[in-house]
């Protein structure tokens, strides 16, 4: 009896270890099976400033408030050079001077001339002056009868003649200035001076080459480039549906290839009053942004590609979401969709309805309270509406 009783313990122990065995093999697989938890980014909805923009089509280009690519008005060979590239210059300072000869014998000769009728003049005048005095005598002599009347009318004819040729030698002075006039601005064409200060971007010319004019509408290459860059803007193409929110006087944000990570603050000063028709391209409106401040540290060159970044609406302390959490398949539509994280950590899909975005922020007017959580990685294999999921908090954008 007490053996049959042992050897039915020693029958159930074999078989709870057994049990415990399948259980604990159980626990294992399902240990190791499992579906990995499924994390997201999650953000709270807060107040805020948001911002309606609008940005370039394409890349827009940093230009000189002032730039002239210059050519002396008359043709000839340079015979002075006097700057280099790269070189600063002030304003009226002589840059080339042409081959100019001829034309300084010209003035010389001018000059001389006009001593020349200064002399006659001065001879003819004082000759005029001394026959007005005779004819004068001539009839203070005639009262006393010591003179005929035609005497004196011969003095007097002899007066007048004599002044008409002391105005006719004088007219000669005003001639040969008008001539030095004329060759000064004969010399003044064959010298090219800067109309403003800068720095010299470019010379097409060298010393002793034939340089001629580049008058607008002829591909003649200017003999030097001239670029005033204390004053730097930029000049970028907006699709014409934007055009009718941008206005002279608004700010804006101006980003730069050449110089990473750094924004510029701008401003709208000139849109233009035309729309740009480009065959196979979009309609544009030109609008120059200048530099509120422009770098100093940076090395800001005219001709850098550049973005521009308008802001013709903002409104502050209104709830608002990042741009990127709502659903990419309702980006068109005026209410919009996002993903709730509920407390019970199951995703809902809600509706909301936005008013003023922009690439990084949207402002919420409806279906959204402060403080609730939103999904942000919505890139994520697996997120949807329905399923639990583990938060993984980020902050809001800002």
């Amino acid at each position: 009896m007490t053996f049959s009783m042992r050897d039915k313990r020693n029958t159930l122990f074999r078989y709870l270890l057994w049990l415990a065995g399948l259980v604990l093999l159980a626990i294992a697989a399902w240990y190791f099976t499992r579906a990995a938890p499924l994390y997201v980014q999650l953000v709270k909805v807060e107040r805020g400033l948001v911002e309606a923009t609008v940005s370039n089509t394409r890349a827009g280009t940093v230009k000189a408030c002032r730039r002239a690519k210059l050519a002396p008005p008359a043709g000839g060979q340079i015979a002075h050079l006097l700057v280099k590239k790269g070189q600063r210059v002030k304003e009226n300072q002589i840059l080339l001077e042409l081959w100019n000869d001829d034309l300084q014998a010209q003035a010389q000769l001018a000059q001389v001339q006009l001593g020349t009728a200064q002399t006659q003049a001065q001879q003819a005048c004082m000759q005029a002056d001394l026959a007005e005095k005779e004819a004068e005598r001539a009839n203070q002599l005639q009262e006393k009868g010591f003179i005929s009347a035609e005497g004196v009318d011969q003095k007097i004819s002899l007066a007048k003649v004599s002044r008409a040729g002391c105005e006719a030698a004088t007219s000669q002075i005003e001639q040969s200035k008008s001539r030095i006039d004329a060759a000064r601005a004969g010399l003044r064409r064959m010298v090219l001076r800067a109309p403003f200060d800068g720095i010299v971007a470019d010379i097409s010319g060298e010393l002793g080459e034939y340089a001629t004019p580049s008058p607008p509408g002829i591909p003649t290459p200017p003999a030097i480039d001239l670029i005033d860059d204390s004053c730097l803007f930029v000049s970028a193409p907006i699709d014409e549906v934007d055009a009718a929110n941008i206005k002279a006087g608004q700010l804006a944000r101006i980003t730069l290839d050449a110089i990473k990570g750094k924004s510029f603050a701008g401003r709208v000063m000139r849109v233009a009053p035309y729309v740009l028709e480009i065959e196979k391209q979009a309609r544009t409106v030109e609008v120059e942004v200048e530099f509120v401040e422009p770098p100093t540290s940076e090395n800001l060159l005219v001709g850098y590609s550049a973005d521009v970044e308008i802001v013709h609406n903002a409104r502050t302390n209104v709830l608002r979401i990042p741009a990127q959490t709502l659903l990419p398949e309702e980006a068109n539509q005026k209410s919009k969709k996002v993903l709730l994280y509920r407390a019970d950590g199951i995703l809902e899909e809600r509706t909301v309805t936005t008013g003023l975005s922009n690439w990084d922020q949207a402002e919420i007017t409806a279906g959204l309270n402060e403080g609730d959580q939103i999904v942000m990685s919505l890139d994520r294999v697996g997120v949807k509406a329905g399923v639990r999921v583990q938060p993984e908090v980020v902050k809001a954008g800002k």
